[in-house]
């Protein structure tokens, strides 16, 4: 074989955008609104249903499968599951409105959120080797799903207003890491800093 005719080596550089910020975003600005229903400010109406599905819900899906494009394993598994958590979310609130089952218990609709705790704790030490700011995201948004989880099986309206603020809480943490990471990118240096890793 001449060396002409010698295979070629082909390097494939990632020219693709990074998905994180409209995942976090997705996730954090319906996290938030949904959360200012919870802490009492309003009712829980259309608004929060239109962002949970298209989003809290698609944004994220579509993150999702950017990041598996990237082949980045856990932004694949966390923003495909938040998106369908918030499309699994509206779909216990509306498909019953249809009558084909009847409306979750608090009994099950604690089951869900606590489930949901339990696989974002998990996920929160997949986190330690990003930035202190997704840790924060992440360690805030199990200790959500535990305190709606204990509001669903108590009833305590009062556990359930601790919610509201630690929601708002939790969704501006994700608005701030992903407007973090557009705009140090934009600027190419750290205009909002999202801190050292720890591992």
């Amino acid at each position: 074989m001449s060396a002409s005719q010698a295979p070629q080596m082909v390097v494939v550089h990632d020219t693709t955008a990074n998905p994180a910020p409209l995942g976090l975003l997705g996730f954090g600005l319906t996290t938030v609104l949904l959360n200012f229903h919870n802490a009492g400010f309003y009712p829980l109406d259309s608004m929060i249903l239109a962002m949970g599905i298209f989003y809290g819900g698609m944004a994220q899906i579509f993150a999702g499968i950017f990041e598996w494009k990237k082949k980045n394993t856990f932004g694949t598994t966390a923003f495909l599951s938040y998106g369908l958590f918030w499309l699994t979310l509206v779909g216990l609130i509306v498909i019953p409105k249809f009558g084909w089952v009847p409306a979750v218990s608090s009994a099950s609709f604690g089951a869900y959120l606590f489930m949901w705790g339990v696989f974002t704790f998990i996920m929160f030490f997949g986190t330690l080797r990003a930035n202190r700011a997704l840790q924060f995201v992440f360690l805030s948004l199990a200790i959500l799903f535990f305190l709606l989880a204990a509001n669903k099986w108590t009833g305590s309206a009062g556990i359930g207003v601790v919610a509201g603020y630690e929601g708002i809480i939790c969704g501006l943490s994700a608005v701030y890491t992903g407007l973090a990471q557009v705009l140090n990118e934009m600027y190419g240096r750290t205009v909002w800093p999202v801190g050292p890793v720890i591992l």
